[in-house]
């Protein structure tokens, strides 16, 4: 890779399998080889740094950011992987379609204090006639599961993958994506995994809509309409905080609010146990996740909002 869209902030250097880019203050290394990225943090902890790390495809935004801010808070060295899964794809056309800017991302991370952005490529990960995938049953069959199947087996797999080549003591991830949070907390419970997975609440646009890779994908029309989605999240957190307690009324708020927008088209509204995601009939004591999926033309989004959480 070429980092020539960094003269005004570095000196670049070129190495024969791995990059580097030199600052002034300190250098980020951008790491291919998946054998180079094992040995490097093998090297870290024995100098007993602690390694936060925060996977990521790429197309790198504010959300990412705060990851990356927090991690940098809590450790001596932040790590950042930017790799577009292929396993968690359910269509070829949408994997190639992908947005990816290695030069673009490492730019934005540049101001950051990143360390070490790790970009392999998917034979890196995956090797020559890769056959073992993780599975967390039951959780990953459902909401995005449904709609997505096997997604949930590439994420579990690729995680497992980059958690064993760097093994954090903190892994970070965003509340957006919330069944893939339920996911890496079952994972890593149920593998023993060293790594304490840190969760950060979701960063929004003005509007309210959160901040994804597709929301570029939208037309200024929709991204407008979309706000919708955040002031149905609001409005049932309104009512729960009124007493209401009854899931099957506070989704039909979500859906009146929604249904408020001629141009959202909903897949799915969910008022569920945060921790395995089981539908519940009621609210009761603890923290439920309310969590849709909604269509804008051709683009969909995620959204959701977890309701009487203890701050």
């Amino acid at each position: 890779m070429s980092h020539t869209v960094f003269r005004k902030m570095f000196r670049s250097r070129n190495c024969p399998t791995d990059r580097s880019v030199l600052t002034d203050i300190y250098l980020m290394e951008i790491i291919s080889r998946q054998q180079r990225m094992a040995s490097l943090a093998k090297k870290l902890r024995r100098e007993n740094k602690v390694l936060g790390f925060v996977p990521t495809m790429g197309s790198l935004h504010e959300g990412h950011l705060s990851l990356i801010q927090k991690a940098r808070q809590m450790c001596d060295v932040v790590i950042v992987s930017v790799f577009v899964n292929p396993a968690q794809f359910n269509e070829n056309s949408d994997f190639e379609s992908y947005p990816r800017d290695l030069t673009s991302d490492a730019e934005y991370l540049a101001p950051y204090d990143v360390d070490y952005i790790y970009a392999p490529e998917a034979s890196e990960i995956y090797g020559e006639d890769f056959t073992t995938f993780v599975t967390v049953d039951d959780i990953s069959e459902k909401l995005e599961g449904a709609s997505r199947p096997g997604h949930f087996r590439g994420v579990a797999t690729v995680v497992t993958i980059l958690f064993n080549t760097i093994r954090p003591d903190f892994g970070y991830f965003g509340q957006k994506d919330a069944q893939q949070v339920a996911v890496v907390k079952r994972l890593v419970r149920d593998l023993k995994f060293d790594t304490e997975v840190i969760v950060m609440p979701i960063v929004r646009e003005e509007s309210g809509l959160a901040l994804s890779s597709r929301n570029s994908l939208l037309n200024d029309e929709d991204r407008a309409a979309a706000a919708v989605i955040r002031k149905s999240l609001l409005t049932a957190e309104r009512a729960v905080e009124k007493g209401e307690e009854d899931a099957g009324t506070i989704m039909q708020i979500v859906s009146e609010v929604l249904e408020s927008e001629s141009s959202a088209r909903t897949d799915y509204i969910a008022l569920v146990d945060p921790d395995n995601l089981d539908p519940l009939e009621r609210i009761g004591d603890g923290p439920v996740l309310l969590a849709v999926a909604v269509r804008f033309g051709d683009v969909r989004l995620i959204d959701n909002i977890v309701l009487q959480e203890k701050q």
